[in-house]
């Protein structure tokens, strides 16, 4: 009878446990796999087990390592990704092993003896428990750390920051437990049943802690990342916003060119007509041909009645046109009005990026375009930038995007984004305050 209940333990309930896991680190890995695929990974699972048990830390290493095996080649996710997952997926298990037996242990003495001869129907309780407080982890795990929220490839080069606390939790848990089986004779005999309760006790609190402990590593990791994150979206702001500011400067420096060249327009006229008037057609000509020149330096590619933006838009849509892509601007702009310069730069200098970056990984001979447009009504600035793009895969914002929302709340506003087959539209409205001081106020 022992015989076969070994078996049933080792592979029957072996399989279906390394089958639970590796569902749920296809879940936390965003994947979908074929059933029998997490099958054959779980009979190889079992068969190492058999050699190197997994209650040791060359066990634990190595089912770690197949665990990643299976998220690279079949899910198709980062090596570190998959390592960091794969070792949170079996100290789990592990710990809720730790934290059921425990408390079975914890609880003995008050157990009916037909408890204990139940054999296999307890066995077979005492796993459902531990899978059930499992999936609560991992369901945690799954929604709360994991996925694009928790992680990107680049961040995880600080993978090691959990690995390490985790790899350190089982070996302690499992030399605590070492240490436990080895003396718990001696505590029963020289402590008696409150010796017993003690050492128990203390085992199971051991193991709900490991588990806590894990929830906060976790926690403080992901805290990290969002602080990194935040840190380098502010530096690229702050970037950004230097580039506007020499933006800011150059529309300055034309508006004077224009002001300079609108005051001297009447000696040029003067001379204009003496030259006329004695005849020398050549020097009028030549003369004409310089004034184009000069107000052709101080125009605007695109006018929008904003200055600022006439010179951010017009460098944007020209790095466009030199690529290859064909642009449209049709936008009127009040000026000046209570929306700060900086913002609608930083909402245009973004959009645009978008289209350009989406425009530049089109196929070659495709019809690559960008049109720009936008209107004033009531108190509403309406703003559209329209583009091609590849239309393949599944679009994700990035921070460029995720400044223009921001932009669009601070005025009351809205961001949203519209694909159609190979066009893509961002649509942002922003509403004109009234009162420039309010503005004022929400920046400070």
């Amino acid at each position: 009878m022992d015989k076969y209940l070994d078996f049933f333990n080792i592979y029957i309930m072996g399989v279906i446990e390394i089958c639970f896991q590796l569902h749920f680190l296809t879940k936390i890995l965003r994947k979908k796999i074929w059933p029998p695929f997490n099958f054959m990974f779980a009979i190889c699972a079992v068969v190492i087990n058999n050699f190197v048990p997994v209650g040791t830390a060359a066990g634990f290493l190595a089912l770690v390592f197949l665990f990643a095996a299976y998220g690279i080649l079949l899910c198709h996710a980062d090596f570190k990704v998959s390592l960091l997952y794969a070792a949170l997926i079996i100290e789990i298990i592990l710990l809720c092993y730790g934290v059921v037996n425990s408390l079975i242990d914890l609880l003995s003495p008050w157990m009916p003896a037909a408890f204990y001869q139940a054999g296999i129907a307890v066995m077979l309780a005492s796993e459902a428990a531990a899978l059930v407080l499992a999936s609560f982890c991992y369901y945690m795990v799954y929604r709360y750390f994991s996925g694009d929220a928790f992680y990107t490839v680049a961040e995880m080069q600080q993978m090691f920051l959990v690995f390490i606390p985790i790899l350190m939790i089982f070996i302690m848990s499992q030399y605590i437990n070492m240490v436990e089986f080895e003396y718990q004779f001696e505590v029963l005999e020289d402590g008696g049943p409150s010796g017993y309760l003690l050492s128990h006790g203390q085992m199971f609190a051991m193991h709900v802690l490991g588990l806590a402990s894990l929830f906060c590593i976790l926690f403080t990791y992901k805290k990290l990342q969002q602080n990194f994150r935040l840190s380098t979206e502010l530096s690229l702001l702050e970037q950004e916003e230097h580039s506007l500011n020499q933006y800011v400067e150059e529309a300055k420096a034309r508006y004077d060119e224009t002001k300079s060249f609108r005051h001297d327009i009447k000696n040029h006229i003067t001379v204009m007509k003496e030259l006329l008037k004695g005849g020398k057609m050549e020097e009028a000509v030549s003369y004409i041909e310089d004034m184009d020149s000069m107000a052709e330096k101080m125009s605007f590619p695109c006018s929008t009645n904003n200055p600022v933006v006439d010179i951010l838009v017009g460098n944007k849509l020209g790095l466009a046109k030199s690529m290859g892509i064909h642009v449209n601007c049709s936008l009127f702009l009040p000026y000046p009005c209570n929306l700060r310069d900086i913002d609608i730069c930083i909402v245009l200098s973004n959009a645009l990026d978008n289209a350009i970056h989406a425009c530049k990984h089109m196929d070659a001979g495709t019809g690559k375009y960008i049109h720009v447009s936008g209107r004033i009504q009531g108190d509403f600035l309406m703003l559209e930038v329209k583009n091609s793009f590849s239309g393949k895969g599944t679009f994700k914002q990035g921070t460029g995007l995720s400044n223009v929302k921001t932009v669009a709340e601070k005025y009351g506003g809205a961001m949203s984004i519209e694909t159609r087959g190979d066009v893509f539209v961002l649509h942002v409205l922003l509403i004109i305050p009234q009162y420039p001081e309010n503005i004022t106020q929400q920046m400070g």
